[in-house]
C-alpha cells in the first residue's frame, strides 16, 4: 500500500518527466507550469451551442431519441453538470471531442450556452500535466478529482490502470472516485457545494438503486449524519430494498424498476409504481416537505394558483 509520502513523490516525479518537454514559455522561471496555464487547461467556459459542430470522426452515431428527452429534461432542471470538451477551430467555432450526447440533450432542453472545456491543438502533454497539478490542490472537491480523472481517461485514451499509476493510488481508489459520476445530479452538486463529503457519497455508491440514494441523501441533509452512520443507514436501506435483481417472478419487475430509478433521480424523491393484474395501478411520488411538493407541482407543469 502507498504510503501518502510517496503517493505524492511519484506525482511530483510525473510532472517532472513531463515539464521536461513543455516549451519553456509556459512555464515559470522555477520550471514549474504557469497558473494561468493550468487555469486555461482545467476550467471550463460557457460556449453558445450553437458554436459547437460534431466530431466527423466520432464513432457513435446512433443516440436514443428516449434516452436523449429523460436526459434534455435533467439538463433543464440543473443544467449540466459534466463540461463537454471542444477544440478550437480556426473559423472561431468549436468541435467536438467529447460529450456529444451531453451537447445534442442540451439543444434539445433549448440551452443557448453550455460549460465545456477548450482543447488546443496538439496539447496533449500539456494537458496531462495540468491535470496532474491541479490535482495537486488541496481545495478540490471529489466531483472535480472525478472529473479529471474521466478526462485523463477520455481524452489522453489512459485506462484506470494508467491514471492510477499516475496519480500514486490503488487502481480501485480511483474506480471509487470515477463511480461517484454515477451518482445523481442532486447528490453530485452536493459534493460539489460542500454539502457532502467525499465520504458520505463513496457510501451512497453502495446504494445502486437511484431512489434508496436520494432517501439517504436526504437522511444525511435532515440529521447531520456523519459518515460512519451514513454507513450504517445504507447497509438497513439495502436489506429492505426488494432483490429485484434476484427475483424472476415478475417479468413486469425490471423495467418498471428502471423507470422507478429514472423518475426519482427526475423529481429527486423516491417514487413507487404499483401496478394491477388488469393493467391499473398507481404511481407514487413521495415528498417530505410543502416546499418540495411545490417543486413536483411545477415540475409537472400543475398551476399553484
Amino acid at each position: 500500500m502507498s504510503t501518502p509520502k510517496s503517493n505524492k513523490d511519484q506525482l511530483g516525479k510525473g510532472i517532472r518527466s513531463l515539464l521536461q518537454s513543455i516549451d519553456t514559455d509556459l512555464k515559470t522561471t522555477s520550471g514549474q507550469l504557469k497558473p494561468s496555464v493550468v487555469e486555461n487547461v482545467t476550467s471550463s467556459s460557457r460556449i453558445a451551442v450553437g458554436e459547437i459542430e460534431p466530431n466527423p470522426k466520432q464513432p457513435r452515431h446512433d443516440f436514443d431519441e428516449n434516452a436523449l428527452k429523460e436526459l434534455a429534461t435533467s439538463i433543464k432542471l440543473h443544467d449540466i453538470i459534466q463540461p463537454i470538451t471542444v477544440s478550437k477551430l480556426a473559423s472561431g467555432k468549436y468541435r467536438l471531442i467529447s460529450g456529444e450526447r451531453r451537447w445534442r440533450a442540451a439543444k434539445l432542453a433549448g440551452l443557448k450556452d453550455i460549460p465545456a472545456f477548450v482543447r488546443q491543438a496538439n496539447d496533449q502533454q500539456l494537458l496531462e500535466l495540468a491535470l496532474l497539478e491541479n490535482l495537486q490542490r488541496e481545495d478540490l472537491n471529489a466531483m472535480e478529482v472525478a472529473l479529471s480523472y474521466k478526462r485523463m481517461m477520455d481524452e489522453l485514451e489512459y485506462t484506470q490502470e494508467q491514471v492510477a499509476d499516475r496519480m500514486g493510488k490503488d487502481r480501485s481508489t480511483v474506480a471509487n472516485i470515477i463511480r461517484l459520476l454515477r451518482l445523481p445530479p442532486d447528490i453530485q452538486l452536493a459534493v460539489r457545494r460542500g454539502e457532502l463529503s467525499m465520504g458520505h457519497a463513496r457510501a451512497l455508491i453502495a446504494l445502486d438503486v437511484v431512489d434508496a440514494q436520494l432517501v439517504a441523501f436526504k437522511e444525511i441533509l435532515a440529521k447531520g449524519l456523519s459518515v460512519r452512520q451514513t454507513e450504517a443507514l445504507v447497509q438497513q436501506l439495502k436489506k429492505s430494498i426488494p432483490a429485484v435483481k434476484k427475483s424472476t417472478n415478475s417479468s413486469s419487475s425490471s423495467p418498471h424498476k428502471r423507470i422507478e430509478d429514472k423518475l426519482a433521480s427526475h423529481f429527486s424523491t423516491r417514487v413507487k409504481i404499483k401496478t394491477n393484474k388488469d393493467g391499473s395501478g398507481q404511481l407514487v411520488i413521495e415528498y417530505y416537505t410543502q416546499e418540495e411538493f411545490n417543486k413536483i407541482l411545477r415540475q409537472l407543469n400543475v398551476p399553484l394558483d
